[in-house]
């Protein structure tokens, strides 16, 4: 029977050591670093500014506009006011609406396959944002401060008083009326002392649209889950594919803290099982796991088995994608995918003198596959640091 206690042990070394890993990120400069908003700031009327790659993982959305070449007209003006007067790097980003098209939603549909959604309110729409960028951390002192002074101030290009023309703001006429209602609250001495927001008063820390999702994951997988898997044979941080069907998952704790260990190691669970008997709770579940990955690998079946703080899992199989999409919008489930769902899934069972089946979860040498499996996807390494090199090669 395999012992976890040791791996156990390990984990706390790996969450000690981390410490001068995390501090040594931190302090390594990132490709934008260079690139944090000086005093003085570009501003020429011929250039677009357009938002790239390169101009910062993290950004202000200031505001956005809608309304055709009126609208772009409106959002470069903006741009140039930002440089001009305010000294901002502000960018431009197109981006298109489509709210009638199928979106896939949580859980599966009767026949095993993926949901699909359709917004009762269908409509299109070609939006203009404004950004201002070149912020490399969230935590970033300046990014606050800047979406601070955002947020108060009060740009001529949006002051339909000054240009002379409607302000083709998205949602710009509720934000109007809802800045009247606030000044009459303040008039009758009901609304609290603070500076006025001003017309991007809704602005928000965001991420710069253009890089890849995994940028923003840039520890990867957690040092901590690293260790717990490592030497693991059929560990699923070796399945080569994107997507895998997790058939069997089992509760080791609810949570799971570094400051716990020791408790949890010395900590027996109550289980009539004698092969159990004095071992805690998360090794069992760690146990159970590599037993039914075993099996299911003597019977040549493609088994992994992944570790995590509060539980450990089975999963089987190795898939490039869930699904396809079809003419008619929905999507048809991989069938290999289906395959495995149907052939671990729980068995129908019928009750003598009664016509109506229930559901029974499988098992193979004594061990329970879950009631319902699903495909879900394989954890990998993030490539945000790769990702971050080769920017700063190219700079």
């Amino acid at each position: 029977m395999r012992s976890y206690t040791l791996v156990r042990r390990a984990l706390l070394a790996a969450v000690v050591l981390s410490g001068p890993v995390m501090v040594n990120s931190i302090l390594a400069a990132p490709p934008w670093a260079k690139l944090i908003p000086y005093t003085k700031v570009e501003a020429d009327p011929d250039k677009d500014y357009e938002l790239t790659e390169s101009h910062g993982p993290w950004m202000v959305m200031c505001t956005s506009f809608t309304g055709g070449i009126e609208a772009e007209e409106q959002a470069h003006n903006l741009v140039l006011e930002l440089r001009q007067k305010y000294h901002l790097s502000a960018f431009i980003y197109r981006k298109h609406f489509d709210m009638g098209a199928p979106e896939i939603g949580l859980g599966l549909n009767r026949y095993g396959g993926q949901k699909i959604m359709r917004n009762s309110n269908a409509y299109k729409r070609d939006e203009i944002a404004v950004l201002v960028g070149n912020y490399h951390s969230v935590d970033q002192p300046d990014i606050e401060k800047a979406l601070q002074n955002i947020k108060t101030m009060q740009p001529d290009t949006l002051n339909p008083k000054k240009t002379g023309e409607k302000s083709l703001q998205t949602w710009g006429t509720i934000r109007g009326m809802y800045r009247e209602t606030r000044k009459m609250l303040d008039e009758t001495g009901k609304m609290l002392q603070k500076k006025e927001k001003g017309p991007m008063g809704n602005a928000f820390v965001t991420r710069n649209p253009l890089l890849p999702e995994e940028y923003f994951a840039p520890k990867g997988l957690d040092p901590f889950i690293v260790e717990l898997n490592r030497g693991v044979k059929y560990s699923l941080l070796k399945c080569p594919g994107k997507y895998t069907v997790k058939v069997a998952s089992f509760r080791g704790v609810e949570s799971m803290k570094p400051t716990e260990f020791d408790q949890l190691a010395g900590k027996a669970f109550k289980t009539g099982d004698e092969q159990y008997k004095g071992m805690a709770k998360i090794d069992i579940a760690a146990d159970k796991a590599a037993r039914l990955t075993k099996a299911l690998r003597d019977k040549g079946v493609e088994a992994y088995e992944f570790h995590d703080r509060t539980e450990s899992m089975v999963c089987i199989g190795s898939f490039d994608s869930v699904g396809d999409p079809r003419d008619d919008g929905k999507i048809e489930i991989n069938p290999g995918i289906h395959r495995l769902m149907e052939t671990y899934g729980p068995e129908k069972r019928f009750v003598p003198g009664q016509t109506q089946a229930y559901l029974q979860p499988r098992f193979l040498e004594g061990i329970p596959f879950d009631p319902q499996p699903l495909p879900v996807v394989v954890p990998k390494q993030s490539i945000a640091r790769d990702y971050a090199r080769q920017a700063s090669y190219e700079e």
